[in-house]
C-alpha cells in the first residue's frame, strides 16, 4: 500500500483552500462546480450559506471567484481562467451558465483572521484585508475611468489612513469603481462573515464590532447599485436585527435547506469514488462510522476535512486507526459549555445521546452569540448548526420547527467523551479529597463509600458501565496523595493489581486496590470479596513485604452505576 500512493496521478492536499491550487499542484478535487449553476438558477441576489467549520466553505468561494472573475494580471491583461474548469461538471451545464465565466469584477474578502483581543486590533486586521482587496484592483487608478475625487478617495483608503466610516462603506465604493472600469456589476464574496462577531462576543466588544460589520454589509449588499450578486459563508446565521437590518434581498441556506445541500461536505457517491481512486475500498465501512452522519436538507454528507485526512493517513498506513481530525481544529468550547452547565435534565439528555439516543428541540435559525446561554434550547441550536448534532427528522407545530437530533458519528462522540472526561477530571482536581485520604489510610470503608458515591453522583452516567472509567477516576484521585508512589496495572506477585500505593517511608501504610464492576447492586458484596480473594490468590503483596512495609491495607472496590462498595483486609508484618 505504501508504494500505491506514489503511483497516483493526483495526491491528497491537506489545508489547501484556493481552488486554483487543485489544478496547479495536481491535487485530488471533489467536483463541486455545479454550485455555480444552481447559484445562478436558484440563488438570491445575496445568498448566505451556513455550514459547520471545515466543510469546504472557503474552497467553494475561491472556486466561485475563479469562475466569475474578469481577472486582470500584472501585465494589465485579462487572465484566462477557463483551463481551471476544463473537464469540470459546470462546463456541461449549458451556455446559459458558462457564459458567465470570466465576466465580472469580483471582490473577495475573508473575515476569518479577525480574532484579536481588542476591537482596535480586530478592526485593523479587517482594514488590512480591505486594503489588500483595493490593492488587488489597483489597476483602476491609472485607467482614467475615475474622477480626481474618486482617485483621491481610493488612494486614501489604500493608504490605511482613511476614517473608520470610510472603511465601513468601502466595499460599496470599490464596487462603484470597478463598474467604472469594467462596465459590469460586481460579484461580492464574503467568507466566514461571522468570525469577527464570534470573537468580539467572547472578547467583550460585540457592540462595537457589530456596528462596523452592519455598516460594511448594508452598504455593500443593500444600497449598492453596482452589485451583481453576493455570496456569504459562515457557521451561524446571526439575527437579521443585528447585522442584516432591512436586507430584504438576503436568502439563507442553512443545514436545514434542501437547496445546495450537496455542495458542502462529501456525498456517499463522492466518498466511494475517492476511496476507489486511491484503492481504499476496504475502508468504506470504517469511514462511514467515523465521518458520515450529517444530514443537510435530505442529503447525507461526510465531514470533508476528516475524510481527506483519513484517506491521506490510510495511504501511508492502511492499518492505521481512524482519528478525530475535526476535533483538533477548534477548542470545542460549545460542547464544554453544554457539559459544565448541565443541570439534571440536561445530564439525562446527554446520557441518552451518548448511548445512541436522540433529543427533540425547537430550532430557530436567527440567533446572536449573546443568546447562547439565555435558554437551554439556544445551546442546542448552536450545537446543531455548528456540526455537533445531526438531524434525524423535523416537524412543524404552529410557527415553531422542531428537530429530532442525535450525535452524528464516532468522531463527534469522541469529542463528547473527551470533554466529559476532562470536565470530570477537573472536578476531581478541584475537590477537597482530604476526607478520602483519611478514610483510605485508616481503613474506613464507609467513609470511602460516602466520598466516592457523592462524587459519582455528579458525573455523566454514560461511563457507568466502563470499568476503565472507575479505574481512571481512582487513579486521578490517588495520584495527588503526598508521600506515595503509585503503580497502575503493573506486575506485582503473580499478576497485575489495579492500583498499588507505596509510601516513601517503610513505616507508612501500603495499599493494594482491586476493582470490580457489577451489573446489579445485589452482586456488589460478592464481587468485593472476589477482589480481595484475587489479591491473596495472586500474592500481590509479596513485593511490598519484601521491601519491608509493615502495614498493608488490601481493598476490594466494586462499582455499580454511581454506587461504590468497599471491603478490606489488613496485613501487619
Amino acid at each position: 500500500m505504501k508504494g500505491m500512493a506514489m503511483q497516483q496521478k493526483k495526491r491528497i492536499g491537506i489545508g489547501f483552500e484556493f481552488y486554483k491550487e487543485f489544478l496547479d499542484k495536481q491535487l485530488y478535487y471533489v467536483d463541486k462546480t455545479l454550485l455555480i449553476r444552481d447559484l445562478l438558477a436558484q440563488g438570491g441576489k445575496v445568498s448566505l450559506f451556513t455550514r459547520p467549520r471545515r466543510f469546504g466553505k472557503t474552497l467553494a468561494l475561491t472556486m466561485l471567484k475563479t469562475f466569475f472573475e474578469y481577472e486582470i494580471g500584472r501585465d494589465g491583461k485579462q487572465v484566462d481562467n477557463s483551463r481551471y474548469f476544463a473537464g469540470r461538471k459546470i462546463m456541461k451545464a449549458g451556455e446559459e451558465f458558462t457564459r458567465h465565466l470570466g465576466r465580472y469584477p469580483v471582490v473577495f474578502l475573508s473575515l476569518k483572521s479577525a480574532k484579536q483581543p481588542t476591537y482596535q486590533m480586530a478592526y485593523q486586521v479587517l482594514v488590512q484585508d480591505l486594503i489588500g482587496e483595493f490593492g488587488r484592483h489597483g489597476y483602476i487608478l491609472d485607467s482614467g475611468c475615475l474622477t480626481d475625487e474618486e482617485q483621491q478617495k481610493y488612494r486614501l483608503l489604500l493608504s490605511g489612513k482613511a476614517k473608520e466610516e470610510a472603511y465601513a462603506t468601502s466595499l460599496k465604493f470599490l464596487s462603484h469603481c470597478l463598474y467604472q472600469y469594467h462596465g459590469q456589476n460586481t460579484v461580492i464574496l464574503l467568507d466566514e462573515y461571522d468570525v469577527p462577531l464570534e470573537n468580539a462576543w467572547f472578547e467583550g466588544f460585540y457592540e462595537e464590532m457589530i456596528g462596523f460589520i452592519r455598516s460594511l454589509f448594508e452598504s455593500a449588499l443593500k444600497t449598492n447599485d453596482h452589485l451583481e450578486l453576493a455570496v456569504l459563508t459562515g457557521c451561524l446565521r446571526i439575527s437579521r436585527e443585528s447585522i442584516f437590518t432591512g436586507l430584504n434581498n438576503l436568502e439563507v441556506f442553512s443545514v436545514l435547506a434542501e437547496e445546495f445541500a450537496e455542495y458542502f461536505g462529501f456525498t456517499q457517491t463522492e466518498v466511494e469514488e475517492m476511496l476507489a481512486y486511491f484503492e481504499l475500498q476496504g475502508k468504506r465501512e470504517e469511514a462511514r462510522e467515523w465521518y458520515d452522519g450529517y444530514l443537510f436538507g435530505q442529503t447525507e454528507v461526510y465531514n470533508p476535512w476528516s475524510m481527506i485526512n483519513y484517506v491521506k493517513r490510510a495511504l501511508s498506513n492502511y492499518e492505521a486507526f481512524p482519528r478525530p481530525y475535526w476535533s483538533n481544529t477548534s477548542s470545542n468550547a460549545i460542547v464544554r459549555d453544554l457539559v459544565e452547565l448541565a443541570d439534571a435534565d440536561r445530564k439525562k439528555e446527554l446520557e441518552n445521546l451518548m448511548a445512541g439516543g436522540s433529543v427533540e428541540k425547537p430550532i430557530h435559525e436567527e440567533i446572536t452569540y449573546g443568546d447562547i446561554h439565555e435558554s437551554p434550547d439556544n445551546l442546542w441550536n448552536f450545537l446543531f448548526f455548528t456540526g455537533y448534532m445531526k438531524k434525524i427528522e423535523e416537524r412543524q407545530d404552529g410557527r415553531r420547527v422542531y428537530v429530532t437530533m442525535t450525535i452524528p458519528n464516532q468522531e463527534i462522540l469522541y469529542i463528547y467523551e473527551n470533554t466529559i472526561y476532562e470536565w470530570f477530571n477537573r472536578k476531581i482536581q478541584q475537590a477537597d479529597v482530604t476526607p478520602f485520604y483519611e478514610a483510605l489510610l485508616c481503613g474506613d470503608c464507609e467513609g470511602l463509600e460516602r466520598f466516592i458515591s457523592h462524587q459519582l453522583a455528579a458525573s455523566i452516567s454514560y461511563f457507568d458501565n466502563n470499568e476503565s472509567f472507575y479505574h481512571g477516576y481512582l487513579a486521578g484521585v490517588l495520584g495527588r496523595l503526598e508521600g506515595y508512589g503509585m503503580d497502575s496495572n503493573r506486575e506485582h506477585g503473580n499478576g497485575r493489581p489495579d492500583l498499588v500505593l507505596s509510601p516513601y517511608s517503610p513505616r507508612g501504610t501500603a495499599i493494594i486496590i482491586e476493582l470490580k464492576r457489577a451489573d446489579k447492586f445485589s452482586q456488589m458484596d460478592e464481587l468485593c470479596e472476589a477482589a480481595l480473594a484475587q489479591i491473596e490468590d495472586k500474592n500481590y503483596a509479596a513485593e511490598l513485604i519484601d521491601f519491608g512495609y509493615r502495614k498493608i491495607l488490601k481493598y476490594g472496590f466494586c462499582f455499580c452505576r454511581k454506587t461504590c462498595m468497599v471491603r478490606k483486609n489488613e496485613d501487619m508484618n
